[in-house]
């Protein structure tokens, strides 16, 4: 008998990490920044018009930001994404997806339509989003959730920066 053991197939050990499914996220993240990006192809220019706040960040700062930001939000996708399959794993990859698209909606109601009221309203909408999808992550893996808390700090600074702008510009943001 022991001569037919080569025969029989030994499984296969899963892949825990689904590396390829990090490579997906990664690409959803980083295409709703592109698409983000699109709408702010003059935001710095547009960013330094502005009367700001003492607390206002340079231009600058947001281009890293946000790429670590987009970096977190891949990983904790990832790691929700890789629980078994459950209503709460789809649900929080719905929120996931919902906020992303409200991210990318910001910045073409505030640096594209120069619409400040309208952006300031949907970024209230988008931190609920933030938190809800936080909230539906960290119960899948805590993990998750913390990555994201970086994340919804700087949407919540951004928040209280587009308010202000918001009522320091009204010529420029209308």
């Amino acid at each position: 008998m022991a001569k037919f053991d080569n025969f029989v197939p030994t499984p296969q050990p899963r892949n825990p990490l689904k590396l390829w499914l990090l490579g997906f996220w990664i690409v959803v993240c980083y295409a709703v920044a592109a698409l983000g990006a699109l709408a702010s192809v003059n935001a710095r220019e547009f960013y330094a018009q502005l009367v700001q706040p003492a607390w206002a960040p340079p231009g600058w700062v947001f281009g890293p930001a946000w790429t670590v930001l987009f970096t977190l939000m891949a990983f904790a996708a990832w790691l929700a994404a890789r629980g078994p399959a459950s209503p709460g794993r789809t649900r929080a990859l719905v929120l996931f997806v919902v906020q992303l698209a409200l991210n990318s909606l910001w910045s073409w109601l505030f640096f594209a339509w120069h619409h400040g009221g309208l952006a300031f309203y949907e970024v209230l909408l988008f931190w609920a989003a933030i938190l809800a999808t936080l909230v539906a992550f960290w119960r899948l893996r805590a993990l998750a959730g913390v990555l994201l808390l970086p994340y919804i700090a700087w949407v919540s600074f951004a928040s209280a920066l587009n308010f202000t702008l918001w009522r320091l510009n009204p010529g420029l943001l209308g």
